[in-house]
């Protein structure tokens, strides 16, 4: 086949709009890639059902409620009570994609499946030319650590100085006054 028809039948823009984090991976849920293949969600499912043991934990999960509300609040589908799912999403990481290469023998499913490798490739060169500027950051953040500790120190003596003056101490003991005074002033010029 030739990319062409790839690229009409899914655009890679379309399969990267449905990417989604899920527990540190970039996944699929089944929904998103029952419509790619052109497949109902509950066929997509049970096909993989069918061949469990080809999806492990690291190629596909089940999401929790948790995280199924969460997704469910960024990419806006129906609760449950309302005609939307019941019943907990799958989440299928970049193996189980092309694991279901495998599951689903049709030709648009190997055609999307295509589609969706390159959509994958390509959010890993995105992320890979993002790490040089994710380190370009971290070493500004650095630098400026300790110009922020310099400047926290600079404003700290600022503020000390705009401080009114403290009161002297109050003296401890005695002080003569009177004639007492006056004798131990006579008394200091005797000794001269």
């Amino acid at each position: 086949m030739n990319t062409p028809q790839i690229t009409q039948l899914v655009p890679v823009e379309r399969v990267e709009s449905l990417i989604h984090l899920a527990r540190g991976e970039k996944v699929l849920l089944d929904a998103d890639l029952a419509m790619l293949y052109g497949v109902e969600t509950k066929a997509l499912n049970r096909a993989v059902k069918r061949n469990r043991s080809r999806f492990p934990d690291d190629f596909m999960f089940q999401l929790t409620p948790e995280e199924a509300a969460n997704l469910r609040c960024q990419i806006g589908t129906s609760s449950s009570g309302y005609g939307g799912r019941r019943y907990l999403p799958y989440a299928f990481t970049e193996q189980g994609v092309a694991m279901l290469s495998s599951v689903l023998r049709s030709e648009r499913a190997v055609q999307v499946n295509v589609a969706i490798m390159r959509a994958f490739v390509g959010l890993r060169r995105m992320l890979a030319g993002n790490e040089a500027l994710a380190r370009k950051l971290a070493e500004l953040e650095r630098r400026l650590e300790g110009h922020d500790h310099a400047i926290k120190s600079l404003f700290d003596a600022i503020r000390q100085l705009a401080l009114p003056p403290a009161k002297p101490p109050r003296e401890i003991g005695f002080h003569a006054v009177g004639k007492g005074a006056r004798n131990a002033g006579q008394a200091k010029a005797m000794r001269r």
